[in-house]
């Protein structure tokens, strides 16, 4: 397949001046590069390329359907729910991701937000700021209790490339494993389901795909059933958790900590309940898990992989 023209919708979602595009360049000989494409741009765009990028743009079946000359659909992402992939389908148009390529930026996150929650370096780091250590009767402040993690109990919901990986981690903190079941049919030996799980749970993370069956699966009786002193790390997607509920329970000590990369809506609304909240036990961070420069550097060469494998009539990264 001869594809020569190609454009990247919103390529300042990953590029910022300090990754190296030449095997991208390479793929394709001519390219369109938009830090955002404006949506008043898209049809005359995607009719005259034969490949698209997009890492957050929405292609949906209107769109497609005026791109006659379309090859390749190229998602700068692992999540493919920016693309109508039925239309994409039904028009004979090719869709490839690129997966894997953010474990080792994830699990690095995962474990600087559980640290900061256990160890409350943020709050020390502010009391040493305000001189509470100088004026200090003692060597040490003791005032935010800290937890280690040897001995406590992890619970895994979504056991796969990205939850392995942190179990790999957290077993070397010492940690105990429980991985929960993907639904009530799931009976691989060592699952558990959910809400037999949750009330074991010292940490709970978030791993797996946000999908019609189970937004907001993590609700006001999920965080009750967990421990007052157990914290939830969500660096899957937002709306895996009720936010409101969420809220509550941080608010009335019924759990001890939640840290989030992710939120229900991206970019947040200005007044975000939770991100106005000013809880001292809620970390929020900006859907930065996947974001290292080496992460970013792999999604575009597993990009221009993809492209280059079509080109030579190969199915790599095809969805």
């Amino acid at each position: 397949m001869e594809l020569k023209r190609a454009a990247f919708l919103d390529l300042a979602s990953v590029y910022r001046g300090d990754l190296d595009l030449s095997a991208l360049e390479a793929a394709v000989p001519e390219w369109l590069w938009f830090e955002k494409i404006k949506p008043e741009e898209m049809v005359s765009v995607l009719s005259s390329v034969d490949v698209v990028v997009s890492n957050k743009v929405i292609l949906d079946k209107a769109i497609l359907q005026q791109a006659p000359q379309l090859k390749l659909i190229c998602i700068a992402a692992t999540g493919t729910n920016n693309i109508d992939l039925n239309a994409a389908h039904d028009l004979e148009i090719p869709v490839c991701n690129v997966r894997s390529y953010a474990t080792a930026s994830v699990v690095q996150h995962v474990f600087s937000l559980l640290l900061s929650l256990t160890t409350h370096w943020a709050e020390y780091q502010s009391a040493v700021k305000v001189n509470q250590w100088a004026h200090s009767e003692h060597f040490c402040l003791l005032d935010f209790p800290v937890r280690e993690l040897s001995g406590r109990t992890l619970g895994i919901v979504g056991y796969g490339e990205l939850g392995r990986a942190v179990a790999q981690v957290a077993e070397a903190f010492g940690m105990k494993i429980l991985i929960a079941q993907r639904d009530a049919k799931d009976e691989r030996t060592g699952r558990v389901a959910l809400h037999d799980m949750l009330p074991q749970v010292d940490v709970l993370s978030l791993h797996c795909p946000l999908t019609e069956n189970n937004r907001h699966f993590i609700a006001e009786k999920e965080l009750a059933l967990m421990k007052p002193d157990a914290v939830l790390i969500n660096a899957a997607r937002g709306g895996l958790v009720d936010e409101a509920a969420l809220l509550v329970a941080l608010k009335n000590n019924r759990l001890a900590g939640a840290a989030l990369d992710v939120l229900e809506h991206e970019p947040p609304l200005e007044k975000d309940l939770l991100i106005h909240s000013a809880l001292p036990n809620l970390i929020i961070t900006p859907h930065v898990a996947w974001a290292s420069i080496e992460s970013r550097q792999r999604l575009i060469d597993g990009v221009a992989r993809n492209i280059s494998a079509l080109s030579a009539g190969q199915s790599e990264g095809l969805v």
